[in-house]
Parts: C-alpha cells; sequence; structure tokens
C-alpha cells in the first residue's frame, strides 16, 4: 500500500504510520506534487490507515516497474498492472471505509517527539458494489519526460487495463482510479485509490474563504501541538481550519482574527470555537493560561501585516510566549525565518520544511520554558 500527502509532510506521516498496530512501512518518495509514503498492511489493517488526518490519499498497490527494464511506457504499464495483485486490491476496494479520525498523543522527553495512535468516534462508509461492467480513470505522473510524457503513459496503461478488463471503460469521473507514479527517479508504483475527496477536505467547511489552509495540512500542525487538553489558541484564524482540526482532536478550540469576514467565516467552520475580533500582537489572554498555540500566520502576500515580517513575527513570539503555560507548543506556519526572534523563553522545538500550491514554507515548533 502507499499513502499521499502534501510534500514535507512525509516525515509525519511515517512516524503517525510506524505507531499503527499491522503496519510495517517500507519505503518513500516524491512524484512531482507529493510525497509518497510506502507500507505494508497487515489484514484487516487497511481501512486504519484511510483515516489518518495528515494524508491525502491511501492506495493498494497493484504494481511496480522500472524505467531499467525498458523505457517504454507500454512495458511499463505492464509492469504496472498485475492481474493478481489488481484482484486483491478490487477485494479491498469493495469494503466499507471505516471514517472514523486518527490522532496521535504526542509527548516531549530529552529533545525527541514520541507519539501514541489514538482514536476518535468511529462511522463506517457504504459498502461498494463491483461489477462486471466498471468506469476507470487514470492519473500518471513522471519526474522526467525526456523519454516519453505523463500522458504517454496514461493512455498505455488504460489500453492495458482495457485488455485485461474488456467490459470496463474509461471515464471521469470514474467508479475506479488507478494511479501510476514515478516515485523516485526511474522508480514507478500503481495503486488503486481507496479513499476518497472526504479524506483529504475532512467533511469540507460550511464556508470558504481566500487562501484556507489544507485540513491535512491543519491536523498535522494541532498534532504537533501534543495530546489534548486545555485551551489551543489560533491568534490568526482565518477560515478556522486549525480551530475546526483542534477542536475534532479534543481541544478547547479558541481564535482570533483582525478581519470581521474571517471571524465570521471561522465561526460557521468551526462552531464549536470561541473566536472573535483580535489582535496577535496584544491578545487578551492572561498570563501561561493557554495550553497550545498553533496558526498559520499571514505569508505577507494574500494577507498583509502592518510592519515588516521579521518584526511582526518577533511580536508574535513574545506575546504568545506570555500567553503559553510552561510546557506549552507553539506550532506556527510561516516562510519567514522564525528561529531566534522570540524570546529565550521560547526555544525552537524543531521545524518541517513544507510545500504549499507551489511555495515552500516551514512548521516552525517551539516550547515554553518554565520561568
Amino acid at each position: 500500500m502507499f499513502a499521499t500527502c502534501l510534500p514535507g509532510l512525509a516525515p509525519l506521516v511515517r512516524r503517525q504510520l510506524d505507531r499503527l498496530p499491522g503496519i510495517t512501512l517500507t519505503g518513500s518518495g516524491f512524484d512531482g506534487r507529493a510525497d509518497i509514503v510506502t507500507f505494508e498492511a497487515d489484514r484487516g489493517c487497511q481501512d486504519v490507515v484511510a483515516r489518518l488526518r495528515t494524508a491525502e490519499d491511501v492506495f493498494v498497490e497493484i504494481g511496480r516497474a522500472g524505467r531499467s527494464d525498458g523505457d517504454n511506457p507500454h512495458r511499463i504499464a505492464a509492469a504496472l498492472w498485475q492481474p493478481q495483485q489488481v484482484e486483491r486490491a478490487l477485494s479491498i476496494w469493495t469494503q466499507p471505509i471505516w471514517t472514523q479520525p486518527i490522532w496521535t498523543q504526542q509527548t516531549w522527553t530529552q529533545q525527541t517527539w514520541t507519539e501514541q495512535a489514538w482514536t476518535g468516534p468511529a462511522r463506517a462508509g457504504p459498502r461498494r458494489a463491483l461489477a462486471g461492467t466498471m468506469t476507470f480513470r487514470v492519473i500518471s505522473r513522471v519526474l522526467s519526460e525526456q523519454a516519453f510524457r505523463r500522458t504517454d503513459m496514461r493512455v498505455a496503461l488504460c489500453r492495458t487495463i482495457g485488455q485485461d478488463r474488456r467490459k470496463w471503460t474509461a471515464a471521469d469521473p470514474a467508479q475506479l482510479e488507478i494511479w501510476a507514479c514515478e516515485y523516485r527517479p526511474g522508480q514507478f508504483l500503481s495503486g488503486l485509490r481507496l479513499t476518497g475527496a472526504e479524506m483529504r477536505q475532512h467533511g469540507g467547511r460550511a464556508l470558504e474563504r481566500h487562501g484556507a489552509l489544507r485540513p491535512t495540512l491543519a491536523a498535522a500542525m494541532v498534532e504537533l501541538a501534543g495530546e489534548p487538553g486545555g485551551i489551543l489558541l489560533d491568534p490568526c484564524c482565518g477560515s478556522g481550519t486549525i480551530l475546526a482540526e483542534a477542536a475534532a482532536a479534543g481541544w478547547t478550540a479558541t481564535g482570533t482574527d483582525t478581519d470581521q469576514d474571517a471571524v465570521t467565516t471561522a465561526r460557521a467552520n468551526a462552531p464549536s470555537a470561541t473566536v472573535a475580533i483580535g489582535d496577535a500582537l496584544h491578545l487578551d489572554q492572561p498570563g501561561a493560561s493557554v495550553a497550545a498555540c498553533v496558526s498559520n500566520l499571514p505569508f505577507g502576500r494574500q494577507y498583509q501585516v502592518a510592519t515588516d515580517m521579521s518584526s511582526w513575527l518577533a511580536g508574535l513570539l513574545r506575546e504568545t510566549a506570555r500567553v503559553l503555560a510552561p510546557g506549552g507548543r507553539a506550532v506556527l506556519l510561516t516562510p519567514a525565518r522564525a528561529a531566534g526572534l522570540g524570546p529565550a523563553s521560547l526555544p525552537p522545538a524543531g521545524q518541517f520544511a513544507v510545500r504549499l500550491l507551489g511555495q515552500r514554507t516551514t512548521i516552525w515548533c517551539f516550547r515554553r520554558l518554565a520561568e
């Protein structure tokens, strides 16, 4: 099997998978658009993986190929469609997918993050029906188009599937989705997608707003904040995606924003959270009252800050250190360098470089020290 995630989140997804029962990690890669994590799942464990809130999609592997076997799309397509593996994948695809969320509880000990998986309320999806006549769609991604284009790969795989499954019809949208990815230079893998948009969108948002954070990235940031307990504050809450993920994980979610439209949107998207107008540099919170601070900070492009970014960020880190309780964590997303800007009481505790909409940015982690 394999899972896809936003570029840069593979280490987090790997760490979560490694702590799930019946899962054995086998590798990772990048197909030009998404990180890929490969693993083996014991029988009956596949649906557990489909509930990870940080992964975009989960697939059952159906074939592998290499350019060294013949740098030709038709030869590669033939290797990527293995009938026995396809039958196994189809049997898994027909099973109901449990959509209960999975988070990880994390603790900080001796400069190392550790975590333990736990699950939220269970909810089963419908059982899928497999018929003799099915529609299918092929998605192909290649890292190099010197020998052939990704469209050539897609056409070749469609032809291979059609020869094996003569009653199947290519369509878009389709009942089945098959992906073929060059996840490492010269190495391809293919899979049948088990998950749908619900996994990536986490049920969707009641209201949309320009620049809203992807739910999977918001979930990763909330998980980095540690074990749920107490108030999680988002001082630049925007559309409320982080607040929704925090509330779903068990935090008491609280958010502020300087924009009334953002406050209205966040209230609709995270109805169980407390949201109000507020300035991130002058938070209406008592000292040492917040267990975690998690936020997607203004990048200075879609949404501006009043001063230069470094000065604004230094002020935000000082205010974050004031409201955070000792041991509390701050998890901030910004392309600006945040390390070294905060007070000594809020030292860096790790960072993750990610790519969002083609732009490089960083998840910065901090931990509040006791006075």
